[in-house]
């Protein structure tokens, strides 16, 4: 049976072993397990049932993570992703009138639209087209957004009275458990420690119940009639209206970009970024009917790459294992959030690695390059962040009168950036 799995996957052919895979999988899920019940809690605010919604998020990563695994054979799992359920929720229904079910309409089908670019070589134009220093700008960004999540969960920055952000209090125990957790990670990682993240979590997890700050975000009750409220709910009755197809072009154009910069950001083989765009529009066009908000590459599954994942294994696990969540979500709110920040903060520290590439010293590369990596955290938006470089890229070199050394695909996607700054769909 291990045989076939390894075989199944290319395990070896990867630099990998089944063991690692499926420790690189479990690591991946409790990382970002989180997702479940907070985008929960983000489609409530669009009228979802609070448990439909909670069992819909679990589902949706499970199907999304298996699909990626098995289809692109990469180690990505496959989430709902916050912003994008903000996108969801307080733009689609809040702010341009649509029901819920008809915004899980408009998810089906901008997965449609996904899967039309990712399965043609309109993809792989727009790959080529997309410099290095971008490409590396966006993994160093998501690097510094995954540090920036960590240290905002672990309490370390908070919200500043005169300022954006601020110091967090070094007494309070939340902090005090995180800087621990986070000393216990670097140590083990530096001493390549096998599992050295998934010790670091359990660690973690057993100072905060020893110091009685276990996690209290505990998810619904979810059942199969819960359930029932939500999947193959999905609308399409405002089809024909203009407001539809604006929405759903908006929600295409921020997913394929922010998928397309995550892949690259994380996947150490660049070579499945081709098929993996293709297994997340399939993802995306279920979640509709899955009754889920739009699903995306996850910067969490950092963490599991990080610990040596490779395959599509590491991801099938994590699928499965978001499945299985479906009757443990009370539990799963009880790990601390003290135990999962530092295994962001040391993925984050990792994936600056990137920064070397970038040629500075040429400021029609290195400007784009530093707004991608300042805005991707600052906005705390990966969407965000790529389009004002894609729209800085063109720009700069054009005033350096270097326009010919952007291809023709930087300039369209520039264009349908701007257009979607300027109708402000958010």
């Amino acid at each position: 049976m291990q045989g076939k799995i390894a075989s199944r996957f290319r395990i070896r052919e990867n630099g990998s072993t089944p063991r690692r895979e499926v420790l690189a999988g479990l690591i991946s899920f409790v990382t970002g397990v989180y997702i479940v019940v907070v985008n929960a809690k983000i489609m409530a605010d669009a009228g979802v049932p609070l448990a439909a919604a909670s069992a819909a998020s679990a589902v949706g990563a499970g199907v999304g993570s298996l699909v990626m695994g098995l289809w692109a054979n990469a180690p990505l799992m496959l989430i709902p992703g916050l912003g994008d359920s903000a996108l969801f929720t307080y733009t689609l229904v809040h702010g341009m009138g649509l029901s819920w079910q008809e915004a899980l309409g408009v998810v089906s089908a901008a997965g449609a639209l996904f899967a039309l670019v990712a399965f043609t070589p309109l993809a792989e134009s727009l790959t080529r087209a997309i410099p290095e220093s971008l490409k590396a700008a966006i993994s160093a960004g998501v690097g510094l957004f995954l540090a920036f999540i960590g240290l905002k969960q672990g309490g370390l920055i908070v919200a500043g009275s005169g300022s954006l952000v601020a110091l967090g209090d070094l007494r309070d125990p939340t902090v005090l458990l995180t800087l621990v957790s986070l000393v216990v990670t670097v140590v083990l990682y530096l001493r390549q420690v096998r599992g050295a993240f998934l010790i670091s979590i359990a660690a973690g997890t057993l100072l905060a119940a020893l110091a009685g700050q276990l996690g209290s975000a505990a998810g619904p009750a979810a059942t199969a009639a819960g359930y029932g409220a939500v999947v193959g709910r999905l609308s399409l009755t405002r089809a024909a209206d203009l407001v539809f197809w604006v929405a759903t072009f908006s929600v295409t154009m921020v997913v394929l970009f922010e998928n397309l910069g995550m892949m690259y950001g994380l996947l150490p083989d660049k070579e499945k970024v081709h098929r993996s765009l293709q297994a997340n529009a399939l993802s995306m066009t279920l979640a509709g009917a899955l009754g889920c908000t739009p699903t995306v590459a996850a910067a969490e599954g950092a963490a599991g790459i990080a610990a040596g994942g490779r395959t599509g294994l590491t991801a099938v696990t994590a699928g499965l294992l978001f499945l299985a969540a479906l009757a443990a979500l009370p539990v799963i709110g009880l790990i601390p959030n003290s135990a999962t920040a530092p295994i962001l903060i040391v993925v984050g520290s990792l994936m600056s690695e990137s920064l070397r590439s970038i040629p500075f010293q040429d400021l029609t590369e290195g400007i784009p390059a530093f707004l991608v990596i300042a805005l991707i955290p600052l906005t705390f938006s990966v969407a965000d962040g790529i389009a004002f470089g894609l729209l800085a890229y063109p720009v700069v070199k054009a005033a350096a009168g270097r326009w010919r050394d952007v291809r023709p695909p930087m300039y369209i996607a520039a264009g349908l950036f701007l257009l979607y700054f300027v109708l402000q769909v958010r």
